[in-house]
């Protein structure tokens, strides 16, 4: 069986020197490249052509996540697994955006990281336990609740509200602290934009769509 053939980029030269160690003592993995810093990984993959680049992030020149969109493009066949000290949502998700097909954390055992270069060489996507347990966090949450009318802006969707909670212009410009002027602007834009032509017809969509229900009076 033939080795899986690995680039490992990282800016740190000892952490370097332990993961390149780590990964040739490795039984079927062959580190053929290292680099410091994320311009070096690229230019490493694009010469090797290794089955798998093992990235850290955070690296001088171009970073990680920068690195991982250049290698989609530049070299697709080669799998990159991220190997960061950073578990946070927004990394995790930029760098699986990126490309990257695996990600784990720096800390994670011999046969954690030797599991995760294999099954990214497969074609597999594979995370450390805990970034697995955020991303099921992240993906099972109940979806957020869609606002209505997105074509408006914030402030047209305020006006609208106002509308169908039975505001007049002069009322609206109160509460908002609008010149009246600028709220029937507003609302002409509102009506062009939802493609109605009078204020009874805007008050029954809105009130159809959630809005000023928690205004209108019960006897109104």
């Amino acid at each position: 069986m033939t080795d899986i053939r690995v680039v490992l980029a990282d800016d740190h030269p000892v952490v370097r020197a332990g993961l390149a160690a780590l990964l040739s003592s490795l039984p079927g993995i062959e580190v053929v490249g290292v680099a410091s810093n994320g311009r070096e990984a690229v230019r490493e993959v694009i010469t090797s052509r290794p089955d798998v680049a093992v990235l850290d992030l955070q690296m001088p020149d171009l970073d990680g996540f920068a690195a991982t969109r250049e290698l989609a493009r530049s070299a697709p066949d080669t799998a990159v697994l991220v190997l960061t000290m950073f578990e946070d949502d927004d990394s995790v998700f930029a760098a699986m955006r990126a490309g990257a097909r695996g990600y784990l954390v720096k800390g994670a055992e011999q046969e954690e990281i030797a599991r995760a270069i294999r099954a990214v060489a497969a074609g597999e996507a594979i995370f450390g336990p805990g970034v697995a347990r955020r991303m099921l966090t992240f993906f099972s949450a109940p979806p957020a609740a869609a606002e209505p009318f997105p074509e408006l802006t914030t402030r047209e969707r305020q006006i609208l509200d106002l509308i169908a909670a039975g505001l007049s212009n002069p009322a609206i410009g109160d509460r908002l602290d609008l010149a009246s002027k600028t709220v029937a602007n507003n609302v002409s834009t509102i009506f062009t934009k939802l493609g109605i032509a009078d204020r009874a017809t805007a008050i029954i969509q809105a009130r159809n769509a959630g809005l000023g229900t928690d205004r209108v009076p019960k006897n109104g």
